[in-house]
């Protein structure tokens, strides 16, 4: 059982307190949270859970807002987790981002949401289909009609029927002019290779993201060519756990509308789409630097938005570093970026030149890692292929589309 939940922006502040049960939990809980995460750097942001003297503390990061979760009692960790990852997602998708100026601009929204989401101290109703249904999202008539009138509620006076029903993701039989569902691999490939171009580590996060727009109350299966491969699968709750059990098939009633309906990891990957070689050398003050870029494993679909990003050391009084494609920025947190874009065909992108070292110093005595961004368009590196979509309870056949998507994550590379 959560007893509180608090909002800390980026620096700090308690933007939003909303306690959840008879048992107030003092601010002073968000003061020791700061004054640890100043004093442990950045590793204290990627702790879920967190011990205080007073506390259990279960925190998400998002976009630089902190949302906290406390309690005083034993519960599950992954209910506040996830429940935190929940109330992050549904306030992007209200308020169209996420950002301290939005939370702040849209207090009412926000506690309407808590209040619909959480219920003494245990989740309730997170589904963002029904939740819109109770709680109209912001927008301009909306505001000017607050202002005219001076209520400002959006709640719904009714309760929506979907509640009560045994699909409460789902309107009650919703009707669509276009009868359509479209699935998405979404794909983030994390990556490390070591200064010689050895792969250390490659593994894939996935999601697959359904768009359904079907009429009445369609029943859905979803089945992969190559479903072994999947590891640490997590569902949306509209997924029949037993078939995936037994045949490792999708079976739901999907929500209408965008939802995630799985996501997946794939480990031990053995491919890499493009390689990034980075050489430095320093003698007498000054470090030459030179970083290649092309091909490594073609995926035979176009490599582009690639960039190579990296953080030059205190040390560095000075860069002067020249592209023979794309451009470069040196930001004034002394972070390189170098934007390509998509490979050119005639020739591979280069990066060279030099880095003037502080008054003393002879050679560079810490090397760089180099950030590596990309997208693939049109595919899964992680070879999960979609074999088939079944439906079931519609009067005709609708229209069913497929896409894959992948792009870098933690894609790192050594020097």
């Amino acid at each position: 059982m959560m007893q509180c939940i608090f909002l800390l922006s980026d620096s700090g502040e308690v933007m939003l307190e909303k306690q959840l049960t008879g048992h107030r939990v003092d601010r002073s809980i968000c003061a020791w949270f700061w004054e640890q995460s100043i004093a442990q750097g950045d590793s204290f942001k990627f702790m879920p859970v967190i011990a205080s003297p007073t506390h259990y503390i279960f925190q998400v990061f998002r976009e630089g807002i902190t949302f906290l979760a406390c309690t005083q009692v034993e519960m599950p960790p992954l209910m506040a987790t996830e429940f935190l990852c929940r109330v992050a997602d549904v306030l992007s998708d209200y308020l169209g981002g996420l950002n301290e100026d939005l939370i702040k601009d849209n207090f009412v929204i926000v506690y309407e949401l808590l209040d619909e989401m959480i219920d003494n101290g245990f989740p309730l109703t997170t589904e963002p289909n029904i939740l819109r249904e109770m709680i109209a999202p912001p927008n301009i008539v909306s505001k000017m009609l607050s202002v005219v009138t001076g209520t400002s509620s959006n709640v719904s006076n009714t309760l929506p029927v979907a509640t009560a029903s045994c699909v409460p993701w789902r309107k009650m039989d919703p009707k669509n002019t276009s009868n359509e569902v479209y699935v998405d691999l979404v794909e983030e490939m994390d990556a490390i290779i070591s200064r010689d171009g050895t792969l250390v580590k490659c593994e894939i996060y996935g999601e697959v993201q359904v768009n359904s727009h079907l009429s009445g109350l369609p029943d859905l299966t979803l089945s992969f060519a190559n479903a072994s491969i999947l590891n640490d699968v997590r569902f949306h709750p509209c997924v029949r756990l037993r078939p995936w059990e037994s045949q490792q098939i999708l079976s739901f009633v999907p929500p209408d509308g965008q939802f995630k309906l799985m996501s997946y990891r794939v480990k031990k990957l053995k491919n890499i789409p493009i390689y990034v070689k980075p050489q430095l050398s320093s003698d007498s003050g000054m470090c030459r630097i030179s970083v290649l870029v092309g091909i490594k494993n073609d995926p035979r679909k176009p490599i582009d938005s690639i960039t190579v990003e990296f953080q030059l050391p205190p040390c560095v009084l000075s860069a002067n570093l020249t592209p023979n494609h794309g451009t470069v920025n040196i930001l004034a947190s002394k972070t390189c970026s170098w934007s390509i874009g998509r490979l050119p065909k005639d020739k591979a992108p280069s990066l060279s030149g030099t880095l003037v070292l502080a008054a003393g110093l002879e050679r560079l005595p810490v090397f760089p890692t180099f950030q590596v961004g990309f997208r693939v368009m049109g595919i899964a590196l992680s070879g999960l292929q979609m074999d088939k979509l079944d439906f079931k309870n519609l009067p005709s056949r609708p229209y069913k589309g497929f896409r894959g998507l992948t792009r870098a994550g933690e894609y790192q590379v050594r020097s």
